[in-house]
Protein backbone atom coordinates (compact mmCIF):
# COMPACT_ATOMS: atom_id res chain seq x y z
CA UNK A 1 0.00 0.00 0.00
CA UNK A 2 2.87 2.41 0.67
CA UNK A 3 4.23 1.87 -2.84
CA UNK A 4 0.77 2.40 -4.31
CA UNK A 5 0.47 5.73 -2.46
CA UNK A 6 3.27 7.11 -4.63
CA UNK A 7 0.92 7.03 -7.62
CA UNK A 8 -2.37 8.21 -6.14
CA UNK A 9 -3.53 11.53 -4.74
CA UNK A 10 -4.44 11.87 -1.10
CA UNK A 11 -1.75 9.51 0.16
CA UNK A 12 1.55 10.41 1.76
CA UNK A 13 2.85 11.51 -1.66
CA UNK A 14 0.63 13.54 -3.98
CA UNK A 15 1.34 13.75 -7.74
CA UNK A 16 3.20 17.06 -7.49
CA UNK A 17 5.30 15.67 -4.66
CA UNK A 18 6.30 12.73 -6.84
CA UNK A 19 7.39 15.13 -9.58
CA UNK A 20 9.44 17.22 -7.15
CA UNK A 21 11.03 14.19 -5.49
CA UNK A 22 12.08 12.69 -8.82
CA UNK A 23 13.62 16.02 -9.77
CA UNK A 24 15.65 15.95 -6.56
CA UNK A 25 16.71 12.37 -7.32
CA UNK A 26 18.00 13.58 -10.70
CA UNK A 27 20.14 16.14 -8.86
CA UNK A 28 21.50 13.45 -6.53
CA UNK A 29 22.24 11.02 -9.34
CA UNK A 30 24.29 13.54 -11.31
CA UNK A 31 26.34 15.64 -8.84
CA UNK A 32 27.55 19.00 -10.13
CA UNK A 33 30.89 20.72 -10.17
CA UNK A 34 32.41 22.94 -8.83
CA UNK A 35 32.27 21.99 -5.19
CA UNK A 36 30.71 25.27 -4.00
CA UNK A 37 27.75 24.53 -6.28
CA UNK A 38 27.55 20.74 -5.98
CA UNK A 39 27.71 20.62 -2.20
CA UNK A 40 24.71 22.92 -1.69
CA UNK A 41 22.71 21.34 -4.52
CA UNK A 42 23.18 17.92 -2.90
CA UNK A 43 22.25 19.31 0.53
CA UNK A 44 19.02 20.92 -0.72
CA UNK A 45 18.11 17.82 -2.70
CA UNK A 46 18.66 15.53 0.29
CA UNK A 47 16.66 17.78 2.63
CA UNK A 48 13.81 17.91 0.13
CA UNK A 49 13.71 14.13 -0.21
CA UNK A 50 13.31 13.68 3.54
CA UNK A 51 10.51 16.24 3.55
CA UNK A 52 12.34 19.40 4.60
CA UNK A 53 11.37 22.17 2.21
CA UNK A 54 10.03 19.93 -0.55
CA UNK A 55 7.35 22.50 -1.39
CA UNK A 56 9.29 25.55 -0.27
CA UNK A 57 9.55 28.01 -3.19
CA UNK A 58 12.77 29.46 -1.74
CA UNK A 59 14.48 26.06 -1.89
CA UNK A 60 13.66 25.62 -5.59
CA UNK A 61 14.65 29.18 -6.43
CA UNK A 62 17.94 28.56 -4.62
CA UNK A 63 18.48 25.39 -6.69
CA UNK A 64 17.81 27.37 -9.87
CA UNK A 65 20.33 30.03 -8.77
CA UNK A 66 22.97 27.40 -7.95
CA UNK A 67 22.53 25.68 -11.30
CA UNK A 68 22.73 29.07 -13.04
CA UNK A 69 26.00 29.68 -11.18
CA UNK A 70 27.29 26.34 -12.42
CA UNK A 71 26.38 27.37 -15.98
CA UNK A 72 28.23 30.65 -15.58
CA UNK A 73 31.35 28.94 -14.21
CA UNK A 74 31.31 26.32 -16.95
CA UNK A 75 30.36 28.67 -19.79
CA UNK A 76 30.02 27.76 -22.63
CA UNK A 77 30.74 24.05 -22.12
CA UNK A 78 27.76 22.94 -20.00
CA UNK A 79 25.48 20.23 -21.37
CA UNK A 80 22.20 21.37 -22.90
CA UNK A 81 20.04 19.67 -20.31
CA UNK A 82 21.68 21.64 -17.49
CA UNK A 83 20.11 24.81 -18.93
CA UNK A 84 16.77 23.01 -19.07
CA UNK A 85 17.22 21.88 -15.46
CA UNK A 86 17.79 25.49 -14.34
CA UNK A 87 14.59 26.59 -16.11
CA UNK A 88 12.68 23.69 -14.56
CA UNK A 89 13.81 24.47 -11.01
CA UNK A 90 12.96 28.14 -11.56
CA UNK A 91 9.54 27.12 -12.86
CA UNK A 92 9.00 24.91 -9.81
CA UNK A 93 9.90 27.76 -7.47
CA UNK A 94 7.43 30.08 -9.19
CA UNK A 95 4.67 27.46 -9.42
CA UNK A 96 4.88 26.70 -5.70
CA UNK A 97 4.11 30.34 -4.93
CA UNK A 98 0.81 30.20 -6.86
CA UNK A 99 -2.63 29.05 -5.73
CA UNK A 100 -2.65 26.01 -8.02
CA UNK A 101 0.96 24.80 -8.06
CA UNK A 102 0.20 21.47 -9.75
CA UNK A 103 -1.52 23.14 -12.68
CA UNK A 104 1.20 25.77 -12.99
CA UNK A 105 3.98 23.18 -12.88
CA UNK A 106 2.21 21.04 -15.49
CA UNK A 107 1.96 24.08 -17.78
CA UNK A 108 5.64 24.86 -17.25
CA UNK A 109 6.67 21.30 -17.99
CA UNK A 110 4.56 21.14 -21.15
CA UNK A 111 6.04 24.36 -22.53
CA UNK A 112 9.63 23.50 -21.64
CA UNK A 113 9.34 20.00 -23.05
CA UNK A 114 7.64 21.13 -26.24
CA UNK A 115 10.04 24.02 -26.85
CA UNK A 116 13.08 21.82 -26.21
CA UNK A 117 11.97 19.55 -29.04
CA UNK A 118 11.01 22.46 -31.31
CA UNK A 119 14.53 23.87 -31.05
CA UNK A 120 16.02 20.40 -31.51
CA UNK A 121 14.07 19.94 -34.73
CA UNK A 122 14.95 23.45 -35.89
CA UNK A 123 18.66 22.84 -35.34
CA UNK A 124 18.66 19.44 -37.04
CA UNK A 125 16.25 19.97 -39.93
CA UNK A 126 16.99 23.60 -40.83
CA UNK A 127 20.29 24.85 -39.44
CA UNK A 128 22.53 21.78 -39.77
CA UNK A 129 23.18 20.37 -43.25
CA UNK A 130 25.71 17.97 -41.72
CA UNK A 131 22.84 16.44 -39.73
CA UNK A 132 20.52 16.05 -42.72
CA UNK A 133 23.11 14.26 -44.85
CA UNK A 134 24.01 11.86 -42.04
CA UNK A 135 27.53 13.10 -41.37
CA UNK A 136 26.81 14.09 -37.78
CA UNK A 137 25.82 10.63 -36.55
CA UNK A 138 28.22 8.82 -38.88
CA UNK A 139 31.19 10.65 -37.36
CA UNK A 140 29.80 10.64 -33.80
CA UNK A 141 29.12 6.91 -33.79
CA UNK A 142 32.61 6.16 -35.08
CA UNK A 143 34.61 8.56 -32.93
CA UNK A 144 32.79 8.64 -29.57
CA UNK A 145 33.91 5.61 -27.55
CA UNK A 146 30.66 5.68 -25.56
CA UNK A 147 28.85 4.41 -28.68
CA UNK A 148 31.40 1.69 -29.50
CA UNK A 149 29.41 -1.24 -28.13
CA UNK A 150 26.16 -0.08 -29.75
CA UNK A 151 27.91 0.37 -33.11
CA UNK A 152 29.30 -3.15 -32.91
CA UNK A 153 25.92 -4.56 -31.87
CA UNK A 154 23.65 -2.70 -34.31
CA UNK A 155 26.06 -1.43 -36.95
CA UNK A 156 27.95 -4.67 -37.45
CA UNK A 157 31.44 -3.18 -37.22
CA UNK A 158 34.19 -5.07 -35.44
CA UNK A 159 36.41 -3.53 -32.79
CA UNK A 160 39.28 -3.47 -35.30
CA UNK A 161 37.14 -1.73 -37.93
CA UNK A 162 36.09 0.88 -35.40
CA UNK A 163 39.69 1.54 -34.43
CA UNK A 164 40.77 1.90 -38.05
CA UNK A 165 37.84 4.21 -38.82
CA UNK A 166 38.78 6.43 -35.86
CA UNK A 167 42.34 6.57 -37.14
CA UNK A 168 41.04 7.54 -40.60
CA UNK A 169 39.03 10.40 -39.11
CA UNK A 170 41.86 11.66 -36.88
CA UNK A 171 43.27 14.95 -38.24
CA UNK A 172 46.88 15.03 -39.43
CA UNK A 173 49.31 17.96 -39.25
CA UNK A 174 49.11 20.24 -42.27
CA UNK A 175 50.82 18.68 -45.26
CA UNK A 176 51.32 15.29 -43.60
CA UNK A 177 50.43 12.06 -45.38
CA UNK A 178 50.46 8.49 -44.11
CA UNK A 179 52.42 5.88 -46.00
CA UNK A 180 49.68 3.30 -45.36
CA UNK A 181 46.47 5.28 -44.83
CA UNK A 182 43.72 3.60 -42.76
CA UNK A 183 40.32 2.64 -44.20
CA UNK A 184 36.96 4.18 -43.30
CA UNK A 185 34.55 1.30 -42.69
CA UNK A 186 31.16 2.77 -43.67
CA UNK A 187 29.46 -0.54 -44.40
CA UNK A 188 25.86 -0.72 -45.69
CA UNK A 189 24.65 -2.03 -42.33
CA UNK A 190 26.39 0.80 -40.48
CA UNK A 191 24.95 3.40 -42.85
CA UNK A 192 21.45 1.96 -42.36
CA UNK A 193 21.96 2.45 -38.62
CA UNK A 194 23.04 6.05 -39.24
CA UNK A 195 19.98 6.77 -41.40
CA UNK A 196 17.63 5.14 -38.90
CA UNK A 197 18.96 7.21 -36.02
CA UNK A 198 19.09 10.41 -38.08
CA UNK A 199 15.63 10.34 -39.64
CA UNK A 200 13.84 8.19 -37.07
CA UNK A 201 14.97 10.50 -34.30
CA UNK A 202 14.00 13.62 -36.22
CA UNK A 203 10.55 12.24 -37.04
CA UNK A 204 9.82 11.28 -33.43
CA UNK A 205 11.11 14.59 -32.10
CA UNK A 206 8.87 16.46 -34.55
CA UNK A 207 5.84 14.49 -33.36
CA UNK A 208 6.71 15.18 -29.71
CA UNK A 209 7.11 18.92 -30.37
CA UNK A 210 3.70 19.04 -32.06
CA UNK A 211 1.88 16.97 -29.45
CA UNK A 212 3.28 18.84 -26.44
CA UNK A 213 2.73 22.35 -27.79
CA UNK A 214 -0.61 21.85 -29.54
CA UNK A 215 -3.68 22.79 -27.42
CA UNK A 216 -5.26 19.34 -27.60
CA UNK A 217 -8.17 18.11 -25.48
CA UNK A 218 -9.02 14.67 -26.84
CA UNK A 219 -8.08 11.86 -24.48
CA UNK A 220 -6.48 9.75 -27.22
CA UNK A 221 -4.18 12.61 -28.27
CA UNK A 222 -3.31 13.38 -24.65
CA UNK A 223 -2.29 9.75 -24.15
CA UNK A 224 -0.34 9.88 -27.43
CA UNK A 225 1.49 12.92 -26.04
CA UNK A 226 2.69 10.90 -23.06
CA UNK A 227 3.28 7.76 -25.09
CA UNK A 228 5.57 9.62 -27.49
CA UNK A 229 7.88 10.90 -24.76
CA UNK A 230 7.97 7.50 -23.05
CA UNK A 231 8.90 5.76 -26.32
CA UNK A 232 11.51 8.43 -27.06
CA UNK A 233 13.22 7.93 -23.69
CA UNK A 234 13.09 4.14 -23.84
CA UNK A 235 14.63 4.11 -27.33
CA UNK A 236 17.06 7.03 -27.15
CA UNK A 237 18.68 6.51 -23.78
CA UNK A 238 19.31 2.83 -24.40
CA UNK A 239 22.12 4.14 -26.62
CA UNK A 240 22.68 7.82 -25.83
CA UNK A 241 24.95 8.29 -22.77
CA UNK A 242 23.01 11.25 -21.33
CA UNK A 243 20.63 9.70 -18.82
CA UNK A 244 20.25 13.02 -17.01
CA UNK A 245 18.50 14.49 -20.04
CA UNK A 246 16.13 11.51 -20.20
CA UNK A 247 15.23 11.74 -16.52
CA UNK A 248 14.49 15.45 -16.83
CA UNK A 249 12.21 14.94 -19.85
CA UNK A 250 10.33 12.23 -17.96
CA UNK A 251 9.87 14.41 -14.89
CA UNK A 252 8.49 17.28 -16.98
CA UNK A 253 6.13 14.90 -18.77
CA UNK A 254 5.02 13.36 -15.49
CA UNK A 255 3.98 16.80 -14.23
CA UNK A 256 1.14 16.78 -16.80
CA UNK A 257 -0.45 13.59 -15.48
CA UNK A 258 -3.82 14.03 -13.79
CA UNK A 259 -4.73 12.80 -10.33
CA UNK A 260 -6.67 9.83 -11.75
CA UNK A 261 -3.90 8.62 -14.09
CA UNK A 262 -2.21 6.20 -11.70
CA UNK A 263 -1.16 3.80 -14.46
CA UNK A 264 0.41 6.62 -16.44
CA UNK A 265 2.41 7.80 -13.43
CA UNK A 266 3.56 4.24 -12.84
CA UNK A 267 4.70 4.09 -16.48
CA UNK A 268 6.73 7.27 -16.04
CA UNK A 269 8.40 5.98 -12.88
CA UNK A 270 9.10 2.62 -14.51
CA UNK A 271 10.68 4.35 -17.52
CA UNK A 272 12.73 6.53 -15.17
CA UNK A 273 14.06 3.31 -13.59
CA UNK A 274 14.76 1.73 -16.99
CA UNK A 275 16.85 4.76 -18.03
CA UNK A 276 18.74 4.40 -14.76
CA UNK A 277 19.47 0.76 -15.59
CA UNK A 278 20.58 1.77 -19.09
CA UNK A 279 23.10 4.12 -17.50
CA UNK A 280 24.44 1.69 -14.92
CA UNK A 281 24.39 -1.66 -16.73
CA UNK A 282 26.68 -2.07 -19.79
CA UNK A 283 24.00 -4.06 -21.61
CA UNK A 284 25.38 -3.40 -25.11
CA UNK A 285 28.86 -4.51 -24.04
CA UNK A 286 27.46 -7.66 -22.48
CA UNK A 287 25.47 -8.38 -25.66
CA UNK A 288 28.54 -7.88 -27.87
CA UNK A 289 30.62 -10.18 -25.63
CA UNK A 290 27.95 -12.87 -25.64
CA UNK A 291 27.79 -12.83 -29.45
CA UNK A 292 31.53 -13.25 -29.93
CA UNK A 293 32.59 -16.78 -30.96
Amino acid sequence: MRLRSWFVAGGPTEPIDLVLRLTLIVLLLRPMEPWFVGAFVLLLALLGLVGVGLRAPAAWLALAALIALRLAVDWPLADNHVYLLAYWCLGAGIALRLEEPSRALAHTGRLLLGLAFVFAVLWKAVLSPDYRDGRFFAVTLLTDERFADSVQLFGGLSEAQLAESREYLSPLPDGAELLNPPVLHATPRFMRLVQAITWGGLALESVIALLWLAPIRRRALLLARHGAILVFCLATYAVAPVAGFGWLLLVMGLASSSVEQRTLRAAYVATFCVVLLYAEIPWASLAVTSLKP
